[in-house]
Formats: C-alpha cells, structure tokens, sequence
C-alpha cells in the first residue's frame, strides 16, 4: 500500500477493494463490458463479489483459445497477443458491440466502458515473471466520446496466484480512477497502486487520451511514475507519448547521450551527430536497428533542489521538436542504465559523455554502497559490448583540449583507467566543432533568464523559436502553464 501519513486523511481512507467495486456497481449509470486474457478474470471477480454487478457488467469474456481470440479480435502482423495493439483491438472491439445491441434512446443515461486486459502471468519455470498491457475506454457522460487509458504493468510476484490478485486489485483501481478522478490525473496515477505494494507490479508505460484528457501532457505523467517510485525509467517519443522499453529497446543498438539539455544547445548536437557517426562504423552495428536515445536523469531534475515539472517540460518539449527519444531513468550511476538497456539487448551499446562525466564515472565514492566497490561497477558497464565516446573539453586557461590522452583522474584509478582506455572502451571524438567549445548550458540559461542578448546563435535551428514562444527557461514571456 501507499506510504499512508499521518493526519494526510487523502490516505488515511483510502476506500477498500469491494467499496470501490461496490460505488461503480451501484451506479445506475455506469455499464460495460470486461474482456480479460491470461491470469483469469480477476478484475470482474472482484465486481461480481461485491454485489449488484446485475446493472453494471453487461458481458465479461475470457478468449484464451487463440483460435478463437483471433476470430473474436482478428490476427496481429506479429502473432503475439501480449501487446498494446491487442489490448486496443479488445477495447475497439468491445465499445461497438455495446453500441450496437444497447439502444440508446432507451438508456439515454449510460455511461459506456470497456475494461481489457492481456497478459502472460509467470512461467513454471519462473525466469519470466510475466507481463501485460491493462486499459479502459470509457464515457464520462452519455454519448460523449470515449476516453481512454492505457498502461503496460511488469510482474515482480514470484507466483501465479498471487500475480493474478494483483492484477484484479489494479483492473478494480483503473475503473474506479477512471469515472472519479479522471479529473484529477495525477491522484489518479497514484491511486492505481491502492491496497498493491510497490514491490509487487512495476508500471513503465501509461497514456492517457480523448476529451476528459485533452490537457494532459503524457511526458509529464511519464515523470509521475518515476517519482512515485512505480518504475525506474521511461521513454517517450517525439510525439510525446510514452512508449514501452521492451518495444523500442528489443535487440536495438543504443547510443545514449546524457545531460541536463536546460537548454539543449549546438554543443549537445555536435556531440550526437559526430558519436553518432562514429557508432554506426562500428562492427555489429546495423544503422536500421540503432535507436539514439537522450537522458535525463531524475538526480539531474533536482539538481536545483525539488523538482520543477515546467522546466522539465520546457527541456522535453525541445529535445521532442528536434525529433528524439526522450529517457527519464532514476539512475545516477552509468553502470545502472547500461543495466538496465541489457535487460532488453544484447548488441552493442554507446555512451556519448564529456570529459568531466568520465572522470566522474572513475570517482569511488558513487560506488561505496556495493559490496564489490567500483570494480563491481565497472563489471556491470565496461565489460558488456560498450564503448565511451568522449567529447573533448577545452582549458580555459591554456586552451589546450582534454581528451582521453590527457585527462587526469584519481592516482588510485590511473591503471584502471589505463586498461578500460587501451583495450578500446574509451574512444575520443575528434572531428568536433572547434568554434562552439566555448557553449555551456548554464551560460545560455544565465542569458535567457537576464534578458541577455546573443543566446540564439548558440542554439540548434528553430530552438530559440520554440523558447520564445512558449517562454520556456524565464524567457521574458507568458511562460505555457501545466494543466494536468
């Protein structure tokens, strides 16, 4: 259950599983259809135990013969079932037939819903724990179109049974938040997790669309379930949709460039473009299988103390109009994102940095808290299929470039450095930019903020633009509130 805090009365009454049930139940209006696949119908159980389920479930329906959930659904390209294009079709599928067989004029009060699910629970086995996609399309208001929500879970039970409670508790707390707190998008997230500990399902994905969520940005709830701890990162398109790891991710090569981007400038790109042409005269390297991803990481959003969510949207919004994969992960320390792109692929993965990034990586004191210290760090980072590009810096003083070749770290780690830089994990960028070495973000954000002139030339194309518009970063204009 959610951290319940004292005097917060928010969670000191937070409604049981069967009161939620029995509220929707005993809600003349609200009536629909549950279609569950894969751990049972665990979500209606939970409606027909409470009782007075008679006028809400118009059908509930179990397809798991693929046969005949093919007949019923249609066949996917891919032949797989667990998948958002299947849950959508359930959803699809399940609103027309109530439109069809439920004469309106004759219930001109009903709120129509579809409630889905599509799973794979844990198996024998138990080295996959199981995973599913779970939405519902629904009316907040007779004939109203259908808004909807849907999110992709990952089970962390260690059984069946109890995966397939969890799954019902959830299915209950989506149904509920979508007809009482729709309006309250955020409550509504956290509520999904009522009566569920943290440490039992792990959300990575959810999206939200349709009228009652025509002002809710889906970057800004990505950043939602990483700070309530639901999940460790999330990935988001330029679109600004979220997008599920395991899709985009599978067997991909992955080049990743982190930094603060507050605001992205022509430094950030150069670093892309040239790592990025370096990474694709790699061996094992396929141009039509490279995704280029860009992190923030959370530790980074609070570097100025609590997390401001409109400059998190004013960095989103202009890495997204440059057409790029947006991560937002809670991991500090390389070794966990290179970790965490394993779990998905096997190819080879790049790490675009500058030098002080990599002195920092070298630094001990980020790995006091593992048994095995750096070395079990490194173990986790340079000994997958990786290597470094680093992006050089130039000396203030002396003018002189830092690259791989001069760097200094701690004399402790010297010789460990040593081996990772000659045995080819560590490569240096040298067909950088000269002429923009002298860009740094806190300069141009400093500038932005006092109403300096000259901050737009050290910008990407068009960047400068969207700042202005949307009077992102203090820019002198009516900044675009946050709504959701």
């Amino acid at each position: 259950m959610p951290e319940i805090i004292p005097g917060d009365k928010e969670f000191e009454n937070i409604p049981s599983i069967k009161s939620k049930a029995l509220r929707i139940n005993l809600n003349e209006n609200i009536y629909g259809t549950f279609a569950e696949i894969g751990a049972g119908q665990e979500t209606v159980r939970n409606f027909f135990r409470a009782g007075g389920a008679s006028g809400t479930i118009a059908k509930t329906i179990s397809a798991y013969d693929k046969d005949f959930s093919d007949a019923i659904y249609g066949v996917e390209s891919d032949g797989r079932y667990v998948t958002e294009s299947r849950l959508k079709r359930m959803l699809s599928h399940e609103i027309d037939l109530i439109e069809e067989r439920i004469v309106r004029k004759n219930h001109p009060n009903k709120m129509f819903f579809a409630y889905a699910n599509t799973v794979a629970t844990i198996d024998f086995a138990k080295k996959y724990k199981g995973h599913g996609w779970v939405g519902i399309r629904f009316q907040s208001k007779p004939e109203e179109e259908y808004s909807e929500i849907i999110l992709h879970i990952r089970f962390k039970e260690n059984e069946a049974v109890l995966q397939q409670n969890t799954l019902g508790i959830l299915g209950v707390n989506l149904i509920y938040g979508a007809f009482y707190k729709h309006d309250q998008p955020r409550k509504l997230l956290r509520y999904l997790y009522d009566h569920i500990d943290k440490d039992k399902i792990e959300i990575d994905t959810i999206n939200f669309s349709g009228p009652k969520f025509e002002n809710v940005d889906n970057r800004l709830m990505s950043l939602q379930l990483i700070k309530n701890g639901m999940t460790e990162a999330v990935i988001f398109g330029p679109d600004g949709n979220n997008i599920l790891p395991a899709r985009i991710l599978y067997k991909k090569n992955v080049l990743t460039l982190r930094g603060s981007f507050r605001p992205v400038t022509k430094v950030n790109i150069d670093m892309f473009e040239k790592s990025y042409e370096m990474f694709l005269n790699e061996n094992r390297v396929d141009k039509e299988r490279t995704l280029v991803i860009f992190e923030i990481t959370l530790s980074n959003l609070r570097a100025e103390g609590e997390i401001d969510e409109q400059d998190f949207m004013d960095r989103a919004r202009l890495l997204c109009s440059l057409g790029h994969t947006v991560l937002i992960s809670n991991f500090q320390e390389y070794y966990k994102l290179v970790e965490y792109f394993s779990n998905y692929t096997r190819s080879r993965m790049g790490l675009t940095m500058g030098v002080n990034n990599l002195v920092d990586i070298f630094d001990e004191k980020y790995y006091r808290h593992l048994s095995g210290g750096i070395l079990e760090a490194f173990g986790k980072l340079f000994f997958k299929d990786l290597k470094v590009y680093l992006y050089p810096m130039k000396d203030s003083e002396t003018g002189e470039y830092i690259t791989s070749e001069n760097l200094k770290v701690h004399p402790r780690m010297k010789e460990l450095y040593k081996f990772f830089k000659y045995n080819g994990k560590v490569v240096d960028i040298d067909n950088f930019n000269p002429d923009i070495m002298n860009i740094f973000s806190r300069r141009v954000l400093s500038m932005i903020e006092n109403g300096e002139e000259g901050w737009e030339e050290m910008l990407p194309d068009g960047i400068a633009d969207v700042i202005k518009r949307k009077g992102s970063f203090g820019c002198k204009q009516a900044p675009e509130k946050i709504t959701n």
